[in-house]
């Protein structure tokens, strides 16, 4: 069966059989009977992360106390953490440090990247882009005395030009699911001067990304997404290495300094990524997002894509076939090479019908105005599980299912 002809759900079980990735699956906690479609939002918990924070809680904290910065190595946790996702978007370890979140993150490389460009003075962005990254787009502008114009998504490279002194995209939109050219994007804004910074908050750990291969300046990410650190999950942060010398980030804190322990009143900053240091790290969720990353010890990356595009193939393709006529769009990129890991699709009363697919144990999640999102982390969702997804999906629309007061009434978290 190819993966453009979906047949029944016998030929998914089979794929399923095939999966090269298939016994990654059994490192997660999953809900039983649940199908999971929301780990580009909340990724799904690894098994072994319990045992991990229980040790951190009840030895190294509860009996170890202060003495843990040292004997348990908590110290060192954002650079070793940081190296662990360098291996994952196509870093040195020495170039990537977990640090605060991805706003905080993004605020810092955008006002280090634009004094990097004196004389320039606009940042360019998305229409469409996540609204933190365009809020705080907005906010270094202000604070920096540039200004940010933002552009439709498909207008990006016709944008640049000498007075652009940073692009600030995300390399896979939150919304849509498409992948920009990151390689292409990259060597147009260099050929004019600009230095770009890449959001992977979307792509960081469901793809194979090249960093340095395609010569990139800075990136963000979050760490509770694809890479499974938990809620609120540290984020991280990458600076190429020839930028690094140069940099100035403006939160000078103290973990950022040459020496913190030296407690000197004057600041200088250290001479590697711990620079974007800035606080004492929020130690739990450091270790826990540590911890996590392990899934990922003996994956190839290569594999992992290959599966997601064909999930996400599969998914259109069985929405085609049994979603016709029923008020469904298809809202993301049909090929799979220009998406990311998800797919969106769009009907008028979007939200009514995900709290219907969530209330039968299939949880995506929705997005105003009109779209439901359906995330595919390749190392525990199955091709099964898209098979029973949008077969529920049919049976929701047909029978109008989402008609009911309990799945229209709006909770405060969508």
């Amino acid at each position: 069966m190819s993966t453009s002809t979906p047949g029944t759900r016998a030929d998914f079980e089979y794929l399923d059989q095939r999966d090269e990735l298939r016994s990654s699956r059994e490192r997660f906690d999953l809900p039983e009977g649940e199908i999971y479609l929301d780990g580009n939002s909340l990724g799904a918990m690894p098994a072994h992360i319990p045992a991990r924070i229980e040790k951190v809680i009840k030895q190294e904290w509860a009996h170890g106390l202060i003495r843990s910065w040292n004997d348990a190595d908590w110290y060192p946790a954002p650079q070793r953490t940081g190296a662990k996702i360098a291996g994952l978007i196509g870093a040195q370890g020495h170039e990537v440090i977990v640090a605060d979140s991805t706003s905080i993150n993004l605020f810092k490389v955008l006002v280090a990247a634009t004094r990097l460009r004196p004389g320039r003075r606009v940042i360019l962005a998305e229409r469409g882009n996540f609204p933190t990254d365009v809020y705080i787009a907005d906010g270094v502008a202000e604070l920096t005395g540039n200004q940010l114009r933002c552009v439709e998504p498909d207008d990006i490279l016709d944008a640049l030009d000498e007075e652009v002194a940073i692009v600030s995209l995300t390399h896979v939109n939150f919304k849509s699911g498409k992948r920009y050219d990151m390689a292409r994007i990259t060597e147009r804004a260099h050929a004019v001067g600009a230095l770009v910074v890449w959001d992977l908050c979307h792509s960081a750990g469901a793809m194979p990304i090249a960093l340095n291969e395609v010569n990139a300046d800075f990136a963000v990410g979050c760490g509770y997404k694809y890479l499974n650190g938990g809620p609120g999950a540290p984020a991280f942060v990458f600076v190429a290495e020839r930028h690094i010398p140069h940099m100035r980030q403006p939160i000078t804190g103290w973990h950022g300094h040459a020496k913190p322990f030296d407690f000197d009143h004057h600041f200088r900053p250290h001479p590697s990524i711990g620079r974007m240091l800035a606080g004492t790290a929020p130690q739990l969720g450091v270790l826990a997002l540590e911890a996590a990353l392990e899934v990922f010890d003996d994956v190839d990356l290569n594999a992992l894509r290959q599966k997601s595009v064909a999930l996400g193939d599969l998914f259109i393709s069985l929405c085609d076939q049994q979603l016709a006529g029923l008020g469904v769009e298809l809202r993301s990129p049909r090929d799979g090479e220009q998406r990311g890991s998800q797919v969106s699709l769009a009907h008028e009363q979007a939200y009514a019908v995900m709290q219907a697919l969530i209330a039968r144990g299939i949880v995506g999640d929705f997005r105003a105005p009109d779209i439901l999102r359906f995330g595919f982390a390749p190392l525990y969702i199955r091709y099964v599980d898209i098979w029973d997804s949008v077969v529920a999906l049919r049976e929701i629309l047909e029978q109008k299912e989402w008609d009911r007061p309990e799945f229209l009434a709006r909770k405060s978290v969508t």
